[in-house]
């Protein structure tokens, strides 16, 4: 056969196609799926009665599967889809999360298992697949807590009571070539303008060629800052092989909360190709105390907490957590109130959130889901082993995010174990994050602790506050935040762990969305406050105190961040009733109690104040020294005008004016002295300056008793 020119190019083209043909697709499996359940672990069903959308929990199954209202304790739950599949040389199943122990059936046999519960799983579909062309059945089971192994983390929270099953993040099927790039990890280096990429390559033999492409993006414009190609030199030999190289970029835009910047960079080997984002950002310990330094430059986090699993409880839950634009709109909402920071607390959220919080501009303390107080109490056949390898799962997840900045391995929990597992695994993060770990002690200097100083729980237990008031009880001086691995797990060799202070969680003060005290705070408003005091009373104390706190905690300059708790949790005013909660009074459209941003959003401005007076009165006929502190935690010097107002009800007293300048990170105290009439009645007092547009002012109220008139 004679070959033409028009011949050859037809072939060409061919042989592209069916080059491209074997490069990566991603088949999206989201959506209706049906499902059915059983008492135990038994053979397949083949009724299936019910519908339920994936990702989702048990509970959204339609028509319902079990009582709402009751834990989920020994079914297990069938899910099954069919599907077709293109003849690939490879192709994965991936479930990115699902609880609780998980197994995969297709075309009625055994295709694996996933034991942990809050980490993807990876599982090879080729030897069970029917031909080109043909429906595959896809069987998915999950369980309940109880029946898992006693050698996994099962999410104890103390605060929880259903522990709903579901596959509650998405599932995809990966069908490719080989070599198959089965991980990417990116570390920035600013300084120099690069990133460190290493790749990890599943190759169909030994002999396979190993050589990769690569093309960096910026994510948005699409403007690509690198391409090239690297090949390691000689064979590695093996049949799972690892590139390391390093790559230059023209031009570098560094990620922050301020600005997300993002890229992306695309891999392809000679069967597969893969693309991964990443942002140009750095997270390390200040050689100098204060803050982390992002980027190079002090940083103070300000934020919140969500407790996902805990939402995943909420009477009004319905499909939101897996809603994008109700979450993309809650982090907004996050954002409004200043805050820069996120502890994804006590479980981790689906992938979407981390994405999110990508794009938007957080920094995530990244938070598995243990809560034991003491470890060997409640997770007494878990070794430090098997945590690591937990762990080894997690991190390849989440380590590409630029939001995520803090590896926490747990809560509020005394365990060994925890510490021992976070070596085992931290040098596998070549961007080397901090590792948090509870109440335990930690690894390394650079390590944070978690302070919880929660100055109202006391108050909780019956004991009674001073006349003065609870707060003046604590604040008149300066405290370390505590109620940290110091108070609760002390260095046996008496020196105190002086590691960067992280306080993400205080107050003790949580209300329902309808303003009805919790389970923890029942006491506290009566003992505190006033017996019997209406909602709108409650919720005027709470915020009010809420914005106190943050003040106080931040003025003080003792912590790297300070996250109020909590952002995102559960409401549960009736039975069971609940021990925490947030400050939405609509979550659906995810609208914030009015007062909650009246007094706490300003304590979170990033140039803040604080009025440093915490009593309940004061003398009349008086001149009263009242210290204000102004904090900046911009990199660059702040100037403004600082006015500070004594006011009888609406009327204004006396009015006071300063210009001030307050250097990049800095702070300064204020002696502010102001003559108290002579008159019974309340008072209010109010420092107030204005940044970037926004009103941040520092209230506190008192009463004159004393009067001679």
């Amino acid at each position: 056969m004679r070959i033409t020119a028009g011949l050859i190019l037809v072939l060409l083209f061919l042989a592209a196609c069916t080059d491209q043909d074997q490069k990566r697709h991603q088949i999206s499996l989201n959506g209706e799926w049906e499902i059915t359940k059983t008492d135990t672990v038994s053979d397949i069903p083949t009724n299936y009665s019910s519908k339920i959308p994936v990702p989702g929990l048990i509970d959204m199954a339609v028509p319902v599967l079990d009582d709402q209202e009751l834990a989920y304790d020994n079914s297990v739950y069938w899910y099954r889809k069919r599907f077709q599949v293109k003849e690939a040389d490879l192709v994965r199943l991936k479930i990115n999360m699902a609880k609780y122990h998980t197994r995969v059936y297709v075309n009625g046999q055994f295709a694996g298992e996933n034991l942990y519960n809050f980490t993807p799983a990876l599982f090879d579909l080729k030897p069970f697949l029917k031909g080109k062309n043909q429906e595959n059945e896809l069987v998915i089971s999950v369980g309940c807590r109880n029946n898992l192994p006693d050698t996994v983390i099962n999410g104890n929270d103390f605060e929880k009571i259903k522990y709903i099953p579901g596959i509650y993040d998405e599932v995809k099927l990966i069908t490719t070539g080989f070599p198959y790039i089965s991980g990417v990890q990116i570390a920035p280096d600013i300084d120099k303008g690069r990133v460190r990429i290493v790749a990890e390559l599943e190759k169909l033999s030994a002999e396979q060629d190993e050589e990769v492409d690569y093309i960096i993006r910026e994510r948005v414009s699409g403007k690509v800052v690198a391409e090239g190609n690297y090949a390691p030199g000689t064979n590695s030999g093996k049949q799972d092989s690892k590139l390391d190289f390093t790559v230059q970029l023209s031009d570098v835009n560094l990620w922050t909360p301020e600005t997300p910047f993002l890229y992306e960079v695309e891999l392809e080997t000679a069967g597969d190709k893969s693309v991964t984002r990443f942002g140009m950002r750095t997270f390390t310990h200040n050689p100098e105390g204060g803050p982390y330094l992002l980027n190079g430059e002090p940083y103070y986090m300000r934020g919140t907490n969500v407790c996902i699993h805990r939402f995943f409880e909420d009477p009004e839950r319905d499909d939101l957590p897996w809603n994008d634009q109700w979450v993309t709109t809650l982090h907004s909402r996050f954002k409004e109130m200043n805050w820069n920071s996120i502890r994804y607390c006590i479980g981790l959220p689906p992938e979407r959130w981390y994405e999110i919080a990508d794009s938007l501009g957080f920094l995530i303390q990244n938070e598995y889901p243990i809560w034991a107080s003491r470890f060997d109490g409640i997770y007494p056949k878990v070794t430090a082993e098997h945590l690591a390898n937990e762990f080894k799962v997690w991190l390849p997840e989440h380590w590409n995010h630029p939001s995520v900045v803090i590896w926490d391995a747990q809560n509020e929990t005394i365990a060994p174990e925890t510490v021992e597992a976070s070596k085992m695994v931290r040098h596998l993060d070549i961007s080397n994050r901090p590792w948090e770990n509870g109440w335990s002690a930690p690894d390394n200097p650079t390590d944070p602790i978690e302070s919880h100083p929660y100055l109202f729980h006391k108050y909780a237990r019956n004991d009674h506050p001073s006349e003065k008031g609870p707060l003046s009880d604590h604040l008149y001086k300066v405290i370390i935040p505590n109620n940290d691995v110091n108070q609760r797990n002390p260095n046996p060799e008496g020196a105190r762990y002086d590691n960067p202070i992280i306080i993400n969680e205080y107050a003790w003060l949580w209300l329902n969305r309808d303003g009805s005290t919790t389970t923890l705070t029942d006491r506290v408003y009566d003992v505190c406050f006033s017996e019997n005091l209406t909602k709108e009373q409650r919720i005027d104390v709470y915020t009010k105190h809420m914005g106190m706190l943050t003040e106080y905690w931040r003025a003080h300059r003792l912590c790297a961040g300070v996250l109020h708790f909590c952002g995102l949790a559960y409401s549960r005013p009736e039975d069971p009733r609940g021990q925490t909660s947030d400050h939405f009074i609509d979550i659906k459209n995810l609208t914030f109690e009015p007062k909650f941003v009246q007094y706490v959003k300003p304590a979170f401005s990033p140039v803040g104040l604080m009025i440093n007076f915490w009593k309940r009165t004061a003398a009349g006929r008086s001149n009263q020294q009242f210290e204000v502190y102004v904090i900046n935690d911009y990199n660059e010097t702040w100037d403004g005008t600082l006015k500070i107002s004594l006011n009888e009800e609406s009327r204004i007293i006396s009015t006071h004016k300063h210009e001030i300048t307050i250097p990049a990170t800095g702070r300064i105290i204020l002696n502010s002295e102001i003559s108290v009439p002579d008159v019974k009645g309340h008072y209010k007092i109010t420092a107030h300056i204005e940044v970037d547009g926004q009103q941040v002012q520092s209230i506190r109220e008192f009463t004159v008793e004393n009067s001679t008139n």
